[in-house]
């Protein structure tokens, strides 16, 4: 008896069923890959902004002037607005000594906004530049800063010929915004030259 060339019935409906829940598999894969995708990007889209914020403002505290012997740090903070001079951040053209008067606050329309001018360390002949507003973040009811002073703690004004040890930046959004972000600390460079 010679068999003919050819699958069975029974193969034909086995190969069928693993091939169906190899698909079924793959369908349940991919939908679980599109679920993950999904969330990484909506929990991470808004951590690009926080993440440059936290950048920018890091970079301004950091980079703030300690004053020197005779003259004390140009360094004055409330709870609501910090006011100083600091190093003026520029990637492309890092020259040294140049500087910005910036102040950080919650502008009426609800904007964390920067507002600065360049600093000149001389006396002006003319009248100054007005300060130019770069907005950092929009949707912030208020803003709520204090400063480090060893030995009493986080208090809520800075008016001292020294900077703070810390700045702390709490960002404070309306209700029903979804963004909680961490508090925001730097430490300024506390060395006089």
């Amino acid at each position: 008896m010679t068999r003919a060339n050819g699958f069975t019935l029974l193969e034909i409906l086995v190969a069928l069923t693993v091939l169906g829940f190899l698909l079924v598999g793959l369908a349940q894969g991919v939908h679980f890959g599109m679920l993950a995708w999904g969330t990484e990007v909506r929990l991470t889209s808004g951590n690009d902004d926080f993440n440059t914020l936290d950048n920018t403002v890091r970079n301004l505290i950091e980079g703030a002037n300690p004053g020197n012997d005779v003259d004390p740090a140009p360094f004055v903070g409330s709870g609501d607005r910090l006011d100083c001079i600091t190093a003026m951040p520029n990637a492309h053209d890092p020259i040294t000594g140049r500087s910005m008067h910036v102040m950080l606050l919650v502008d009426g329309n609800h904007r964390l906004v920067l507002r600065w001018r360049p600093y000149l360390d001389a006396v002006r002949l003319t009248p100054a530049a007005p300060p130019t507003d770069s907005e950092l973040l929009r949707g912030v009811s208020r803003i709520e800063l204090s400063y480090w002073r060893p030995g009493a703690g986080w208090i809520g004004i800075w008016r001292s010929s020294d900077l703070p040890k810390l700045v702390r930046i709490r960002l404070h959004f309306p209700d029903g915004d979804p963004r909680h972000w961490p508090d925001i600390v730097a430490a300024p460079l506390l060395d006089r030259p």
